[in-house]
């Protein structure tokens, strides 16, 4: 093992209580959905997790189905574990889910109890852990009874395979029903990750309030819009972006409108001194229930990018009501 971490990684980074729990994280957490997988170059996806960390992010976040392969992103970060972030293992909260389709048959994917045991039990053995800080149950299950749901990431907590459960993709009753299960249970629900950012706007139609009045922390994935809250888009379409290859962003999702808002935003961060993709990002941090948000990344140059957008996390009112004007049509 040639790693040893920066002395100076905690000099840096912002670190928030999660709801009302004992947990921290750091503001940013880094995502594995995406640059992770085995059909991406292992250093590259190695360098980014050690820089990250030395940047003071403690938090990895991954689902049984992230790669491509599915999988294969927790077998990537179950390599640099071994290999270099071992002896850290203490200073980590690392999570991953479980949810969407993940093997064949009626057991590989939704929200039974066969199915969520039998899927961290596989996570633990790609990651080589004998335990994750968080398990969520991806997305809610509309065949499956709540409570068994509920009492399945209750009985992972018993069984030590997680310290921490959570929630993604459930709405606030959902959610409300879920954690009223939970703490009945004596698990509490410790955070709850939806999407959210500038142009998504739906937990602000009672999640936000439930995850507030609960004591539940939230993360939020897709802070910049697939790409679309970056300057990736200012003027025209990049030809290796992944609108021009469809990959999860489709070109009519670039309205004249959502074009027009965009620019418009993008004058409000250069007069803060930021990029889009800063402004976007602390927009979220700026909204006392949001403890962490998860960003992407592709390299570490993009990672430190984004790390930037902690230098200013304060807006006036004049900002925020620009912004909201700005952001009103499209939402």
């Amino acid at each position: 093992m040639n790693y040893k971490a920066s002395e100076k990684r905690y000099e840096s980074m912002l670190y928030q209580r999660c709801g009302r729990s004992g947990l921290k994280l750091s503001a940013l957490s880094l995502g594995l959905w995406h640059n992770f997988g085995s059909e991406d170059v292992f250093s590259n996806a190695r360098s980014i997790l050690l820089h990250a960390f030395d940047k003071g992010i403690t938090h990895f976040d991954l689902a049984n189905n992230y790669g491509p392969v599915p999988g294969s992103a927790e077998e990537t970060l179950g390599k640099v574990l071994k290999d270099d972030l071992g002896p850290y293992r203490d200073e980590l909260v690392i999570s991953t889910k479980a949810g969407y389709y993940m093997w064949e048959g009626p057991y590989g994917e939704w929200g039974s109890k066969k199915y969520l045991v039998s899927s961290l039990d596989q996570s633990l053995k790609r990651m080589g852990l004998e335990y994750v800080d968080i398990f969520y149950h991806h997305r809610p299950d509309p065949e499956t009874p709540i409570e068994e749901t509920m009492a399945a990431l209750d009985l992972i907590v018993r069984q030590g395979k997680a310290l921490y459960v959570g929630l993604s993709n459930y709405n606030a009753e959902q959610t409300q029903k879920a954690e009223s299960i939970l703490r009945e249970l004596g698990t509490p629900c410790l955070i709850h990750q939806p999407r959210y950012n500038l142009f998504d706007r739906w937990v602000e139609d009672g999640l936000l309030s439930v995850l507030d009045k609960r004591g539940i922390g939230c993360i939020p994935f897709s802070p910049l819009a697939q790409g679309l809250l970056t300057d990736r888009y200012l003027k025209d379409i990049p030809a290796d972006s992944r609108m021009a290859k469809a990959h999860f962003l489709k070109e009519s999702a670039l309205t004249d409108t959502k074009r027009k808002a965009i620019l418009a935003l993008n004058e409000i961060a250069q007069s803060r001194d930021q990029s889009l993709a800063q402004m976007a990002i602390a927009w979220l941090l700026n909204n006392h229930t949001v403890t962490s948000v998860l960003v992407g990344a592709s390299s570490v140059q993009q990672l430190d990018i984004n790390l930037k957008a902690l230098d200013n996390l304060s807006f006036s009112e004049q900002e925020l009501s620009k912004i909201e004007a700005i952001c009103s049509p499209v939402i």
